[in-house]
């Protein structure tokens, strides 16, 4: 086959030494030996024939010196056997530089800057650079120099993180008469310098009075603008009376932890934490923990119990809280444990802006049956008062108990029950709405008065009482017959129902002796009286 037409012929050059020609090589022409392909350059304005030698590993080239000549026009014939193709390309050689890549890369680091250095190979061209840097994020940026080089040259990348690694390369191309950009350098990973740690803790407490003073878990976390900056990081807390000449007293914790407990007495007292590097501390995150008289339910923050607390419904995705807001305050906070049933509870903390008036609290720990109390606090000037309180269940369930049901009086016709140790607490899956009392005649189905029917699976007939009192644990069933075996069971219900009949208790009225004494009125006597007078008659 005849050769294919070259594409993209073009001619460059590096180091203005050589002229170097490019081209994509075309099809098979399936021409071997003396019949394959050849090149041959001509220049046009000396009307000179080009020695070069034609190299194609993937895509074509072919080199040669530069004399004192600056514009070319070169044309390129491609020939075989069966045809021949021409390609041409007219330039000016110093309007064609592209520079080789950057070698020797080295750099200096601060905290925030990456000066990088390297050496040109291109002696004597005057060079515009161009640095990548690519970020821990995979994104890159482009920073351009901010001036033209001859052999060394250098760019200085600011606005970094302190104690981040970066990955560097730089191209560079001519600054008169920009052609294209040239090859990449390799690229040089650097790490920034340490720095002091920028941004505040989220700081938190859990207080729980004991003899002499107060129990105080302190908690903290990073906030999203929060950066260690460093090597390795711990954790200062430090805690003084809120009084002249007190002394101070700290401890250091690991960056493993995120929460430790520390003892003060009932004074107020002022807690503050900074994460610590090699280099320094950041600023101080405070709060101010109010005086106690030894009694916690004095204490504004810790007058949990004073407080009437709002029945909460939760969602598939947590639960809604809505709190009255006041003018008083720079901000709300609102405290819950993930786990309230296990000590430690995993408390955690969410903070509100000022003119916040609700909130979305959601958690991968809630889980169904289980109560979580919510506590929203007003924050301002590093002190916090307890507002309001909440509780609720992510989705109630039945009760998985039943009430221990105690038969306390019996007669012919009543039976009184009671269940007087059964929870109505956090401990039930689900708040206690009440109590359903089924009551039924062991070989016959259910009709006492003042009763609803409710009909088991099986077909069976119950009678069914309502309570709707949870606080009310006690029931007198009437209208019973006497001399009966009866089956009970008392329900307790939730939100999410109540949990299928499954195990009866058994009672039995007694005897009614004043029925006997009647019955013996209205049966045995007159039979007696017949009795005589048949035997009167035949007398």
């Amino acid at each position: 086959e005849p050769p294919d037409l070259p594409h993209d012929f073009s001619c460059h050059t590096q180091d203005m030494k050589k002229i170097i020609c490019t081209w994509s090589q075309g099809g098979e022409t399936y021409l071997h030996g003396e019949h394959s392909t050849k090149y041959t350059f001509f220049e046009e304005f000396t009307q000179k024939l080009i020695p070069c030698t034609v190299e194609c590993p993937t895509q074509c080239s072919c080199s040669w010196d530069i004399n004192q000549q600056r514009v070319y026009n070169i044309m390129m014939t491609v020939e075989n056997p069966l045809g021949k193709k021409t390609a041409t390309d007219a330039f000016d050689v110093t309007h064609r530089i592209h520079p080789s890549a950057p070698s020797e890369l080295f750099g200096h680091c601060s905290d925030t800057k990456i000066t990088l250095y390297w050496k040109h190979r291109n002696k004597g061209i005057k060079l515009f650079c161009q640095a990548e840097v690519l970020h821990p994020d995979e994104k890159a940026e482009l920073h351009n120099s901010s001036s033209t080089h001859l052999q060394y040259a250098s760019i200085t990348v600011g606005g970094l993180q302190p104690y981040t690694q970066y990955t560097l390369r730089v191209h560079c191309g001519a600054a008169q008469h920009f052609w294209r950009w040239g090859e990449w350098s390799k690229a040089q990973t650097f790490r920034t310098e340490e720095a002091s740690p920028s941004g505040k803790l989220d700081i938190w407490r859990e207080i729980t009075p004991v003899l002499g003073g107060r129990n105080v878990t302190v908690f903290w976390k990073l906030t999203p603008s929060f950066q260690a900056n460093g090597r390795s990081m711990s954790y200062e807390i430090t805690w003084e009376k809120g009084e002249e000449d007190s002394k101070p007293e700290y401890i250091s914790i690991s960056s493993v932890y995120n929460s430790t407990r520390i003892f003060i007495d009932n004074h107020p007292y002022k807690i503050s934490v900074v994460a610590k590097n090699d280099v320094n501390h950041s600023l101080p995150s405070v709060m101010i923990v109010p005086g106690a008289t030894g009694n916690s339910s004095t204490e504004n923050e810790l007058s949990i119990s004073d407080l009437k607390e709002d029945r909460v419904i939760g969602a598939d995705n947590g639960f809604f809280l809505s709190w009255e807001p006041r003018n008083t305050y720079d901000g709300y906070v609102v405290d819950w444990c993930n786990f309230p049933e296990l000590q430690p509870c995993d408390l955690q903390w969410k903070r509100f802006g000022p003119h916040s008036s609700s909130a979305l609290i959601t958690s991968a720990s809630f889980v169904p049956g289980v109560r979580y109390n919510f506590h929203i606090y007003g924050s301002v000037a590093n002190r916090v008062s307890l507002l309001e309180k909440k509780t609720g269940y992510l989705k109630e369930l039945p009760p998985t108990l039943d009430p221990p049901v105690k038969k306390n009086h019996l007669t012919f016709h009543v039976v009184t029950l009671s269940w007087d140790s059964y929870p109505t607490t956090a401990s039930q899956p689900g708040f206690i709405r009440g109590y359903h009392v089924y009551v039924s005649p062991v070989q016959e189905d259910c009709s006492l008065k003042e009763s609803k029917k409710h009909v088991l699976p099986d077909g069976s007939v119950l009678c069914k009482y309502i309570i709707e009192n949870p606080e009310e644990k006690r029931y007198t069933v009437k209208h019973l017959m006497p001399n009966t075996k009866y089956k009970l069971v008392v329900k307790a219900y939730t939100g999410g129902g109540e949990t299928p009949i499954a195990n009866f208790i058994y009672i039995e009225t007694p005897f009614d002796s004043n029925t006997l004494y009647l019955l013996s009125l209205l049966v045995i006597i007159p039979s007696a009286v017949a009795a005589l007078c048949h035997w009167k008659m035949k007398w």
